[in-house]
């Protein structure tokens, strides 16, 4: 009896892009916030601070001037190609998760034409016209979905390799006048899943994506600035943090779950949660939701590895550059082995949320 052997999305390089930039909460001291149009009077030493203890985030990266989201996400890239150790000419398809596209310094227009995948195939210099480039737009879940669809891509057979990347540069569409402005950062993660044969499914083993639209839609959105007397006409990302994290506690966990079930697994033989690194008391609170829909009161030790206290908030970045410190045993406490199962999990803009099962 011969088995059937099964064809597996398996990540064979991982690279990312860390900006050198550090901007701590001390660069937020001389800020102007406002709330609903009025200036806030408190002292931005104590809304630093109270920031600081919600989010869990210390400290934040931006990207240097000269350089563009395209930039960061090709640097990210060949980084991956390096560790995958193959031929960029072979890639099928080139995945970019974004949502502003290139800004440039001191601009709030935003660029996607021709898409940030074309720019990053054209600074790799790959020249196979059979190496398809396109973007996703997909909020802060982008890389995730781009991974899934790269799924697709190798599972249906027409592809063997996709480089799914995830980049945004954060610091360049957000209001200074924004206190929930400290929360974002800039970065760029890279990771190329390549197709292979066995006869024991590893790699991506399942996933789940949901879209709750109608109210929901509202929760991240373009506004002008919160300053009432702003006169430059700008838009700038804006989210109603509130009501976010409830949506996000609520109904993250239920998706997570609906992943590991269709997996034919349980919550105990997920050993690493890579969850999209949005605020530390957030991510926090759902990990507890999730476990106690197994009927789980703790979340057990070195399961969940963050990043956001140095990193920041990388919308899309966060988890493909988590993913590639994880791999790299740069993240203290944390290493993956053979066999295990992960998760990885994002909500954002949408709003969407989505997950997957991976089998290292």
């Amino acid at each position: 009896m011969v088995n059937k052997k099964h064809i597996s999305s398996v990540i064979a390089g991982t690279g990312s892009y860390i900006p050198e930039k550090i901007v701590s909460g001390d660069s937020f001291l001389n800020s102007t916030f406002y709330e609903n149009g009025l200036l806030i009077e408190k002292d931005n030493a104590d809304i630093i601070s109270k920031f600081s203890e919600i989010t869990e985030i210390i400290e934040r990266r931006y990207i240097d001037d000269n350089l563009l989201n395209s930039n960061i996400a090709s640097i990210a890239a060949q980084r991956a190609l390096d560790d995958a150790r193959i031929d960029k000419e072979t890639l099928d398809h080139i995945i970019v998760c974004h949502n502003f596209g290139d800004i440039h310094h001191g601009s709030n227009r935003m660029d996607i034409l021709p898409s940030l995948a074309a720019k990053v195939k054209q600074q790799l210099e790959i020249v196979n016209p059979d190496c398809v480039a396109y973007d996703i737009i997909f909020g802060c879940p982008g890389w995730v979905q781009g991974t899934i669809q790269a799924n697709y891509l190798i599972q249906s057979g027409d592809a063997k390799r996709v480089l799914v990347i995830g980049s945004e540069t954060l610091s360049r569409i957000i209001d200074p006048h924004d206190r929930d402005s400290m929360i974002f950062s800039d970065g760029a993660g890279a990771v190329i899943f390549e197709g292979v044969e066995n006869e024991e499914p590893i790699g991506i083993i399942a996933h789940k994506t949901q879209t709750f639209a109608g109210n929901f839609a509202s929760l991240l959105y373009m506004a002008k600035s919160c300053n009432p007397g702003a006169t430059d006409g700008n838009t700038y990302m804006k989210m109603n943090g509130r009501k976010l994290y409830e949506f996000a506690v609520v109904n993250v966990p239920q998706v997570v779950k609906m992943a590991i079930d269709k997996a034919g697994l349980s919550i105990e033989d997920i050993k690493t949660v890579f969850i999209h690194q949005a605020n530390g008391k957030m991510d926090n609170a759902i990990m507890k939701r999730l476990f106690k829909l197994y009927d789980k009161d703790a979340v057990p030790e070195n399961l969940v590895p963050m990043t956001i206290s140095w990193l920041g908030n990388s919308s899309v970045a966060t988890i493909p550059t988590l993913l590639d410190l994880v791999l790299k045993e740069k993240v203290a406490g944390y290493k993956v082995k053979a066999g295990e199962y992960a998760v990885f999990a994002s909500v954002g803009a949408g709003m969407h949320i989505n997950a997957f099962v991976y089998r290292f």
